[in-house]
This record gives structure tokens, sequence and C-alpha cells, in this order.
């Protein structure tokens, strides 16, 4: 389990490259990976949006991505996982988060990522304040789609 969080941009191809390879000696196990990744919209609630700073607070959103990752190991057969998260100035097309999964089976794999990235929404502190197209900024106060794993 891995969690990371950059200031700047990454490439969630690349991040998964590099994990997958520390997986090496494991890679017999795994029959399914599931990835998400979730990049930055020019639009939000009806509104044309020029780009969005993303904070957080340091030590303390990434102690609860670990538990994220350790609910979602506890819950399904999971080999590995990985959440890589921006933070910073972030433009639209930007990816701003990957979660992925590896696990033996691909029910596990899809049910896990989805599960850790709705957590993550949902439970993480960050915090989104949005440049709009008139030059007014807002915080966004809506964060998730409402989706809950039961």
């Amino acid at each position: 389990m891995k969690v990371k969080i950059c200031r700047e941009a990454f490439d969630p191809w690349r991040e998964i490259q590099v994990h997958q390879a520390t997986l090496s000696g494991i890679n017999g196990e795994i029959g399914a990976a599931n990835i998400f990744i979730g990049t930055m919209r020019d639009y939000n609630e009806g509104v044309g949006v020029q780009s969005m700073t993303l904070e957080y607070y340091p030590g303390m959103t990434e102690k609860q991505l670990d538990k994220i990752l350790g609910q979602a190991a506890l819950r399904w057969w999971l080999i590995d996982s990985l959440i890589v998260h921006r933070a910073g100035e972030i433009r639209p097309g930007d990816p701003i988060v990957l979660t992925a999964v590896w696990a033996s089976h691909r029910g596990d794999a899809f049910d896990a990522c989805r599960f850790i990235m709705e957590e993550l929404k949902s439970a993480a502190p960050f915090w989104k304040k949005e440049l709009l197209e008139s030059g007014q900024a807002r915080w966004v106060e809506k964060n998730t789609d409402g989706y809950r794993k039961t």
C-alpha cells in the first residue's frame, strides 16, 4: 500500500508502471488490476473554471488516505494498492488523482478501487478553490456524488 501527494504534475501511467515494478516478486498472484484516473474539468456546477487550487493538511491527509487503503484491504482480497493525489494549482485536463488496486480477482479489484475513490472524495481532508472564468474564486462545497459502498 502506498500513498503519494504531489505538488507537481504527474503522469498516472508512469506512476502505475513504477509501482507495479515493485510487485515483481508477486506478479503471478495478480489476476486483475483496476485503475481510476480523475482529471480536472473546465466546468463545475454549470460554470466555466480556469484553474483550481487544492489544499491539504500534511500528515493528517496521508494518514487518512492510509486508513482508507487499510479499510479496503480488510474488505477485499487485495495484493496491493496505490493512491497518488495532486495538490497546489491544477488546470483543466490535468490528472488530479490516481487510485489503483491489484488483486487476484476482478470483482475485488473493481469494488475496492471504487470504494477507495469514493472514501477519498468524502473523507480525505482536501480543500478545492476554483478560479472561475468570470475571475471570481469559490470554495467547492460538494466533493462527492454521494455514492457510498454499503
